[in-house]
């Protein structure tokens, strides 16, 4: 069973709700043993809504919380309702520190852990910078290095070059994260970007009574939202893009500190890839559905 931390904007749109209910389903299942999820786009309703989606799927982990990350913009409806579920974190107050949370998770494990990120990279810049603690007498990056097997993100626009995407074009906040993690972070790093899953239509069916199509509804996609946080949690639970039926471009990713812009540098041996889809778009979106079905 491979061990997951998964960091999700857990922002506005719906697509981290069902990239947290397939993580849900994939614990269950014993193929990822979801350590802890860390919100990096904060906002008053974040940890407690997190919480009780987590709780209606019989899932009790540690949240992280980047407190200072405030500057994202928005106020999304499916946040106000998933507070109203039970749960045991009743405000941001109750979630670890992002940096700690990080720190704490990686340094208690025994095992490496592969990191899934679906939102704002900032968090893992910062981790990046993060001195010796009480957890671990290592640096971020010599951290990262001994305890991190891999870093799948869904970030990035890798059909143009450059290209630009919400996820490091946010603000100047995932801009500066972006160009950190491209070019310090010490694993290698697979990318599905913006291209992958915008055309992949997913979600559309569901019961009225689950708190997913709640959440799916109150963003206005009832009938189905583009999969692009979804997909990359499937991409890494077969833990290789062919397995996945995508094939990989390999090279050097960056991106610009100032304009969020990515670029990327084809190596045949570099540290990074990014996805492309060999099937069409009905496979990922059957795929996707199915994944999303509670267990």
């Amino acid at each position: 069973m491979r061990k997951v931390i998964l960091g999700s904007d857990w922002w506005t749109d719906c697509d981290d709700v069902m990239a947290v209910r397939i993580l849900c389903n994939l614990h269950k299942q014993g193929i990822f043993e979801l350590l802890g999820i860390c919100i990096n786009a904060c906002m008053s309703d974040s940890v407690r809504s997190l919480g009780g989606f987590l709780a209606s799927n019989d899932i009790d982990i540690p949240l992280g919380l980047d407190a200072e990350a405030v500057d994202f913009g928005g106020y999304p409806p499916y946040q106000v309702n998933l507070a109203k579920l039970p749960s045991r974190f009743k405000n941001n107050s109750d979630a670890e520190e992002a940096v700690q949370f990080y720190r704490h998770l990686l340094a208690g494990s025994a095992d490496k852990v592969s990191l899934l990120e679906i939102g704002y990279p900032q968090v893992l810049g910062n981790l990046l910078d993060s001195p010796p603690d009480e957890f671990s007498p290592l640096n971020g990056i010599d951290l990262v290095r001994e305890k991190v097997e891999h870093l799948w993100m869904m970030a990035g626009k890798w059909d143009d070059n450059p290209g630009r995407e919400n996820n490091f074009a946010r603000n100047q906040r995932a801009a500066i994260g972006g160009a950190k993690v491209c070019s310090q972070w010490p694993t290698a790093i697979t990318f599905l970007g913006f291209e992958v899953g915008f055309d992949v239509i997913s979600g559309g069916n569901l019961p009225a009574d689950d708190p997913l199509y709640q959440a799916m509804s109150d963003h206005g996609s009832a009938s189905g939202r583009s999969s692009w946080d979804p997909m990359l949690i499937l991409l890494a639970a077969a833990g290789s893009p062919e397995k996945a039926a995508y094939r990989s471009i390999y090279g050097k990713a960056s991106v610009d500190p100032q304009s969020g812009y990515n670029s990327f540098t084809e190596q045949p041996t570099g540290p990074h890839r990014f996805v492309i889809k060999e099937r069409d778009n009905a496979f990922y979106q059957q795929a996707v559905n199915n994944a999303l079905i509670p267990v």
